[in-house]
């Protein structure tokens, strides 16, 4: 257990974050999920405006320092990959 007044606001500030970083990853990974369906429905109009919103969410879990820019960036461009392959297919 923290003993110094500093560690202990540092353990009340960690807890406040954790919460925070917690739900912005899990809106990421759900955001993901929507994009996933959107592309198993072969709609490249509905997988695109997913990956928009995706890719948005991604820049701001980023810039918060939740997630590392480049893992944000990484999965960009593999989600990217994924839509560029269905719109090349219905094409």
């Amino acid at each position: 257990m923290a003993h110094s007044l500093s560690a202990r606001k540092r353990v009340r500030q960690n807890a406040k974050r954790r919460v925070i970083n917690r739900a912005r990853k899990s809106q990421v990974k759900t955001q993901i999920k929507r994009f996933e369906d959107a592309l198993s429905t072969a709609e490249p109009q509905a997988a695109e405006q997913q990956y928009r919103l995706l890719a948005r969410k991604l820049d701001k879990t980023a810039a918060t320092s939740t997630m590392h820019k480049k893992t944000a960036a990484r999965k960009k461009s593999r989600l990217a990959k994924k839509l560029n392959a269905i719109k090349a297919k219905h094409a």
